[in-house]
């Protein structure tokens, strides 16, 4: 089992930088993390029920929080928090990365859906935080 030795936030780039004990480093886009997400929520609770995410393109990390010595919790700037990513899984997501991606893309365009955020309806939409 590898274990993370470096984990950053590049705020700027929107990406989480993590390095392994196995030499491995993967910097790995917020969109990427929330919309191949582990919770239920986005996976279900067996094969078929995974539930598409859309509109991501622009979200952001708010924080990153370890849980015991295995895992993060990610909390989300649309809300979206639960999941754990166990280092293996965020191993397995830098591993396949452009596949996944790749796969994501396909199942986006085959539902005719996009990574651009929906526009809100009725009043101005003001983004959460200070300075965004």
């Amino acid at each position: 089992m590898t274990n993370p030795t470096e984990i950053t936030l590049h705020q700027q780039s929107r990406q989480l930088e993590i390095a392994f004990d196995d030499g491995a480093c993967y910097r790995l886009p917020f969109e990427f993390l929330r919309v191949h997400s582990p919770s239920a929520e986005v996976r279900g609770h067996g094969a078929g029920q995974e539930t598409l995410q859309v509109g991501k393109q622009n979200v952001n990390l708010l924080n990153l929080d370890p849980v015991g010595s295995y895992a993060l919790k990610m909390t989300f700037d649309d809300g979206h928090d639960s999941g754990l990513y166990t280092w293996a899984y965020l191993h397995e997501l830098g591993q396949n990365q452009d596949v996944l991606w790749q796969d994501y893309l396909k199942q986006l365009e085959a539902a005719g859906e996009s990574r651009e955020p929906r526009q809100q309806s009725g009043g101005s939409h003001k983004p959460h935080g200070c300075g965004h």
